[in-house]
């Protein structure tokens, strides 16, 4: 998935910081150099509904206002938010 296509699907921010995605996001994590996301999207009754997202510091501020940007997003969606970090963490 592109990052324009992952901006639209899932309404991810980028540019941002780590400290909004925290204020949107429940599970957000700070990862070495990557600040990774699971984030929720319904897709109905039944289906998986949780992607990954992967972010990178775009500046030399690695606090939680440091400005980061999407690096990458699942194409799939995961049973559960500790599956889609497990993706993000291997991107």
């Amino acid at each position: 998935m592109t990052i324009n296509e992952a901006l639209v699907k899932y309404r991810l921010p980028n540019p941002t910081t780590q400290e909004d995605l925290e204020m949107r996001w429940n599970a957000v994590l700070t990862f070495g150099d990557r600040v990774l996301l699971a984030g929720y999207r319904y897709n109905g009754k039944n289906n998986p509904c949780y992607f990954g997202a992967t972010y990178e510091y775009l500046s030399d501020d690695r606090s939680c206002e440091g400005i980061i940007g999407l690096k990458a997003a699942s194409e799939i969606e995961f049973e559960d938010d500790g599956h889609a970090i497990e993706w993000a963490m291997k991107q």
